[in-house]
């Protein structure tokens, strides 16, 4: 086992380093220290940050020294900061500051953002992390997948030679479950060696560090099919706990060693690879981050001018390149497109949050195309997880308390790992019996409210479910949905658009599928490579989805305004439909949707067009009492030749249907609208 770490008191080495680090704080970090001096409370761990790439330009073998030997000069950079905090408080207190108290805690924590330590030899996947990378500042990136009760532990003490009275500090072998190990003889560093072999510890000179485990795995999006995502125990101490949680994001900067486990009789000691944290930056808020190049937002830009007054046909041109593969599908297709792209978070006076994001589920007869939607709908994400509904790990979708090492601990889900992106769920019938009463809150709130094994807890989830579930036996067009697929009303209900792909007989459209099929397999290519040139490759459909959901907050313009509310009154005073699906969140859907195929047309405000389009998708989304005939079925529709003269014929026949709304316009508005 590794020996512990002796520090002597008065090392005459020391001071020459520790003037040159403590220079460079003064230098470089004089408003942290002049903040720390200025904090109240003296027993607080007080964090110190650097960014290494300024410690590179201003002094580099002390970089080089630090980045090959962190272990060492992290702990001579710690005596540093409480030197420089002496000198800073010492300037305080003679411009009139009397008031202000030392410190006795300070971690300078090190940010390698921007500086050549985010090479890969330095900064590698979790799943490449080797034992060369023991001993050296290394980084990882990854997704908190558990997080550990917080500890206390028992860290640093002072011992006295007996024989000469020399004071020395020695470190607990964290990696070893915290043990102590006393030198052979004293580590006195004067002329005349002591030799002395008895120690004792002084009284009340034990330094308590707070101290939590984490476990951190690699993010599935950076691995190749049939790759198993890895995951590292994390350390984390003193000012560096309780800042991350269960599907947090984090870029980890520490010490990777071993830690051993507990020597028992006849039982192989073995060495697990464990990170000792040093610096943690939580990277939410870049979980989606797309490159968009400035000749990438032209191209939008240009595109859309090109389709000025067809603009619909550009919206097709962007919707061709859904799933290319699948032949139709126009109205399954679109729907992706508006669940993607989202509509607008809105937050009342009060505080309360309407999401933004919209859920999606396809409920089909097999074959019908579901499981290839899911997965091109994954690749569109920056941020994804594909499960089925029993879940791939124990925590299932949301989230369980799993004990670990003695200890109970929180392990996310699969809603939680995907927060800030999709989460694909195939099967979605076939969820477990604690995820179906946990669901509804994760899907509408946006949050997951945890409380197990002592563990109470709010665990984020804003995102996008795009279910896939086959109905249960044959499809009744009689019944309701929630009896064909076994879910129920209120879970259907959190769904903005719920398409059903029925495989029903349609010669006419057999026909043009099985052509489209056998002319990919035909030796003249020709035509079909034309076709596939026009289409949008992946690439660009996932920063185009990114771009205008960052750039475009679509307003509702009054027209909009009015057809969606009349369209909503008119479902409301429709008996024969389900009453589960026109609460106020088929309003709130009707919103999102339109507010989506807004940022989908490259604008920022929401138009009668909009709407229109976002009531013809709430429409197919309802089997039995439709108010719109001309829908049909989801899985028969094409795209139109002249979409702008569809969608006439579509508009005037929902207009048409909304005048039995007392607060609607009257005929010669109606046509004025129309024109």
């Amino acid at each position: 086992m590794a020996m512990s770490s002796f520090h002597e008191m008065d090392d005459p080495a020391s001071p020459s380093q520790l003037k040159a680090e403590a220079a460079f704080l003064i230098r470089h970090h004089s408003d942290q220290l002049r903040s720390i001096a200025l904090s109240p409370d003296p027993n607080l761990h007080y964090p110190l940050h650097i960014d290494f790439a300024e410690l590179m330009d201003d002094d580099p073998p002390l970089a080089q020294s630090l980045f090959s030997q962190p272990t060492d000069h992290l702990r001579l950079f710690d005596d540093a900061a409480i030197w420089a905090h002496k000198i800073v408080l010492g300037d305080l207190k003679l411009k009139g500051h009397k008031s202000v108290v030392e410190k006795k805690f300070i971690h300078v924590r090190v940010n390698i953002s921007g500086s050549p330590l985010e090479c890969p030899e330095t900064f590698p996947r979790i799943g490449s992390v080797r034992v060369k990378h023991r001993g050296i500042l290394l980084t990882l990136k990854g997704t908190v997948i558990r997080s550990g009760a917080i500890k206390m532990y028992e860290g640093e003490r002072w011992y006295m030679c007996q024989k000469c009275k020399q004071k020395f500090l020695v470190y607990p072998e964290l990696e070893a479950r915290n043990s102590i190990s006393l030198p052979s003889y004293c580590p006195s560093l004067s002329s005349k060696p002591c030799e002395g072999t008895k120690f004792k510890e002084l009284e009340d000179s034990i330094i308590r560090h707070d101290y939590q485990e984490i476990k951190i795995q690699e993010s599935t999006q950076v691995l190749g099919v049939g790759a198993i995502p890895r995951s590292i125990p994390v350390i984390l101490k003193d000012d560096l706990v309780d800042i991350v949680k269960a599907g947090d994001d984090v870029i980890v900067t520490g010490i990777l060693t071993a830690k051993w486990s507990p020597d028992l009789k006849d039982v192989r000691c073995d060495l697990d690879p464990i990170l000792i944290a040093n610096h943690v930056r939580r990277t939410n808020e870049l979980k989606s981050e797309v490159d968009i190049p400035d000749d990438v937002i032209m191209k939008f830009k240009q595109f859309w001018s090109e389709y000025h007054d067809s603009p619909l046909k550009g919206r097709n041109a962007i919707l061709r390149g859904i799933c290319p593969q699948i032949f139709g599908l126009f109205t399954v297709k679109l729907a992706v497109a508006l669940t993607l792209i989202g509509g607008v978070q809105h937050v009342d006076a009060s505080g309360t949050k309407v999401r933004g994001e919209s859920h999606l589920l396809l409920v089909g007869d097999p074959g019908t195309g579901k499981s290839q939607f899911l997965k091109f709908a994954a690749k569109l994400s920056n941020r994804s997880v594909i499960t089925t509904g029993l879940g791939s790990t124990s925590a299932g979708l949301t989230v369980t308390a799993v004990k670990d090492g003695g200890e109970w601990m929180l392990e996310a889900g699969a809603l939680v790992l995907a927060d800030g992106g999709i989460c694909c769920i195939d099967e979605f019938d076939s969820m477990r019996e604690h995820d179906r009463s946990t669901i509804h809150e994760a899907m509408e709130q946006q949050t997951i409210s945890v409380a197990k094994a002592g563990l109470v807890t709010t665990l984020s989830t804003r995102t996008i479910v795009f279910g896939a579930t086959n109905p249960k036996g044959h499809y009744d067009p009689d019944q309701s949905l929630s009896v064909n697929t076994t879910l129920s009303g209120p879970l259907l209900s959190r769904f903005d658009i719920v398409l059903v792909l029925l495989d029903t007989k349609n010669p006419e459209w057999d026909a043009v599928v099985s052509s489209h099929i056998l002319a990919e397999g035909e030796s003249d290519k020709s035509k079909h490579d034309e076709e596939l040139a026009i289409i949008w490759p992946l690439p660009m459909l996932q920063r185009y989805i990114h771009f205008v959901k960052g750039y475009f907050k679509p307003v509702l313009t009054k027209e909009a305004e009015t057809v969606i509310s009349s369209y909503y009154q008119l479902q409301r005073k429709s008996a024969a439909h389900n009453a589960a699906r026109t609460t106020v969140r088929m309003l709130e859907s009707l919103i999102r949707l339109a507010q989506a195929h807004a940022r989908l047309m490259f604008r920022n405000e929401v138009t009668r067009l909009d709407a229109v389009t976002a009531i013809l998708c709430i429409e197919s989304s309802m089997t039995t009492s439709a108010i719109v005939d001309s829908v049909g079925n989801a899985l028969h529709s094409n795209f139109a030749e002249n979409p702008d003269q569809e969608y006439a014929k579509q508009e005037r026949l929902i207009l048409e249907k909304l005048r039995s709304i007392d607060e609607f316009p009257d005929i010669n508005d109606i046509e004025g609208l129309c024109r």
